[in-house]
């Protein structure tokens, strides 16, 4: 196993700090933890395909985040493992295009049913419909934050010079 350097805990850091930082800003807007949630720091969950030591800054900042949640300890234990799960998948993705697989299904499967179960209280018809209503309406807004604002992230960083450095070699683009 890879240790961990001060330029990747720093990373990770940053990576933290600005995921709670959009995800109380999206906050603000009531866009965090909406019917149809586009939290915009979930665009940082692609990073992990760059930038494997980003993965452990995604769990703290939606652990950070998640301390807002109307959903309480369930949201910050099961969203934060949910993040972290997603963001380790996410570094053994093999193509760009499948690093936002992960963060929208593993957050769907987890997340979309702790929801249904606090607004219906008990495991009915009533539960699997709003389960079936929190998938659609999850999976529209984490496409958009993932796919559309993490694609942009993926295909935008390695032209930074100063980040290619830190970009494994399997990872940049073909030149």
């Amino acid at each position: 196993m890879r240790r961990f350097s001060v330029k990747d805990l720093t990373l990770a850091a940053m990576v933290a700090a600005l995921y709670a930082v959009m995800g109380y800003f999206g906050n603000i807007f009531g866009l965090t933890f909406n019917v149809v949630q586009v939290r915009f720091a979930e665009a940082l969950t692609v990073l992990p395909f760059l930038f494997p030591a980003t993965a452990p800054g995604l769990a703290v900042g939606c652990l950070i985040t998640n301390l807002l949640s109307p959903y309480g300890p369930v949201d910050i234990v099961f969203g934060t493992l949910a993040t972290a799960v997603a963001a380790w998948l996410t570094m053994k993705m093999p193509k760009w295009y499948l690093a936002a697989v992960p963060p929208i299904l593993v957050n769907m499967v987890v997340l979309c049913p702790m929801w249904a179960w606090a607004e219906t209280g008990t495991i009915n018809a009533a539960f699997w419909a709003a389960c079936g209503f929190n998938a659609v309406t999850f999976v529209i807004g984490e496409a958009l934050a993932c796919y559309v604002l993490g694609t942009i992230l993926l295909k935008l960083l390695p032209r930074v010079k100063f980040l290619r450095g830190a970009i494994p070699e399997r990872r940049l683009p073909a030149v």
